[in-house]
């Protein structure tokens, strides 16, 4: 058993705080990184643990050592954040930007930046001690001599086949990535591959453990986004087997309004952290007029009210501003749907997504249209599990989630029916199971709009 899994408690054997918990767990990672024997190590997060942060503390470190590092990341937002990061954590690190040829290839505030280099050729940033990019445009470089080290960033969603395209370009890795997040590539026709060794759709993480099951396996244990009501809910529904707590405790975290109202869903949600507004049942279309009209009123009810928000990270209350609220949908056109009636009610400035865009974000209250609200079934694309733990963990405070009823009677008449391939493990929880367990939670908080909001 490694420290990560015991430090819930001290050599004492008195309980941690959240802090020392994770800086063990950080510790422990860092360990295996620079000292370890392994060619991997990989790194299980809950969301808002601290990836990124992670990301650039075991870089810095490894440039410190000496060992100069490639990074990998799935995206350009991604690659342009961690540049960012290292260059505003240690100014003095020289770091290279390998980037496409394409227009607007990289986030130009880059480009003052003195220890930061840009270049679409990786031989113009040989020498730099951490060179960061994409995988894809990894792929595409030849003839290098191999990097030492390695760290692959969100490395659930990057799939195997591009991991096999880059795994030449280094010795050792460190693979750190959250595993109940939404995959961002689809898995349409590649069924002839289920249960190979070899199956394409399969994230990097499932087949290198696949090849490698005595590779290190250590996680984050402390989500310092979500607050003290939502980490036990999303830990036991999307993370049974990688359970994390929230950093902060019960009161360290308050949200209230200025403008007084009983029982509505804002004030349940800031009382407890949840609410669930529910809707009569109906089956709907898909931009269901009500619950759209329902979720656009309750962004602009939050607003109305002047709520403010206290945290950990100072004593002062922070406006709830729109800039601090997310609404969080299943599909594109509920959330266009969502913007055109929060621009009709003069609500400007709140994000409105799907859950692949939310996805890595972090709000002080999010509002959720339940991606099964108004279905007369349940399909695999609404019962996915990742898509359900991105909307129900982007908040620091409270969440409100709108929904028809009877969703519990669609989950029940329409049980995951998919075909069991051999030699393809089961994912555990599956979005069924998941969908109760969150249903059974919210259950408690309940909540019906007056009429006038």
């Amino acid at each position: 058993m490694t420290a990560v899994d015991e430090v819930a408690a001290g050599p004492d054997g008195r309980a941690l705080s959240p802090g020392a918990q994770a800086a063990l767990a950080t510790e422990e990672i860092l360990a295996q990184t620079l000292h370890g024997t392994a060619r991997g190590v990989v790194v299980d997060s809950p969301p808002g643990a601290g990836k990124s942060t992670l990301v650039v503390r075991a870089a810095r470190e490894l440039a410190a050592a000496g060992r100069p590092l490639m990074i990998i990341a799935q995206t350009n937002a991604q690659v342009d954040d961690l540049v960012l990061r290292l260059a505003e954590k240690d100014p003095e690190l020289p770091v290279g930007r390998l980037h496409s040829s394409d227009r607007d290839a990289y986030d130009r505030a880059l480009d003052p930046l003195p220890s930061v280099r840009t270049s679409t050729k990786v031989k113009d940033l040989a020498g730099l001690d951490v060179v960061v990019s994409t995988a894809a445009k990894w792929a595409h470089v030849k003839d290098v001599e191999p990097w030492r080290h390695a760290i692959v960033d969100e490395a659930y969603q990057m799939r195997s086949d591009a991991l096999l395209a880059v795994a030449g370009l280094f010795e050792r890795a460190l693979f750190v990535g959250d595993p109940g997040q939404l995959d961002p590539f689809a898995l349409v026709g590649a069924e002839q591959w289920a249960g190979l060794s070899y199956d394409p759709s399969a994230s990097a993480v499932a087949t290198l453990l696949a090849h490698n099951p005595e590779l290190p396996q250590l996680r984050l244990p402390v989500s310092w986004r979500l607050p003290a009501s939502a980490a036990p809910l999303v830990s036991d529904a999307f993370y049974p087997f990688t359970p994390f707590r929230s950093g902060t405790g019960p009161g360290d975290r308050t949200l209230s309004f200025e403008v007084a109202s009983a029982g509505t869903p804002y004030d349940e949600a800031a009382r407890s952290g949840w609410g669930l507004l529910e809707l009569p049942a109906r089956h709907t279309p898909r931009t269901d007029p009500e619950a759209v009209r329902a979720v656009a009123m309750v962004v602009r009810r939050l607003l109305d009210r002047e709520g403010a928000a206290v945290s950990e990270t100072g004593p002062e209350p922070v406006p709830l501003g729109s800039r601090r609220i997310a609404v969080g949908t299943a599909h594109r056109d509920q959330a266009a749907a969502v913007r055109a009636e929060l621009a009709a009610l003069g609500a400007e400035g709140v994000a409105v997504d799907t859950a692949n865009r939310l996805q890595g974000r972090e709000f002080d209250v999010t509002v959720v249209l339940h991606p099964l609200s108004g279905r007369p079934d349940a399909t695999a694309f609404h019962l996915e599990t990742g898509r359900l733990c991105v909307l129900a963990s982007r908040h620091r405070h409270a969440c409100v989630v709108v929904c028809r009823e009877g969703v519990q009677e669609v989950l029940d008449a329409h049980p995951s029916t998919e075909p069991v391939m051999l030699g393809v493990g089961v994912r555990f929880p599956d979005g069924w199971e998941a969908h109760h367990s969150v249903l059974g939670v919210l259950g408690g908080h309940r909540v019906r709009l007056p009429a006038g909001g």
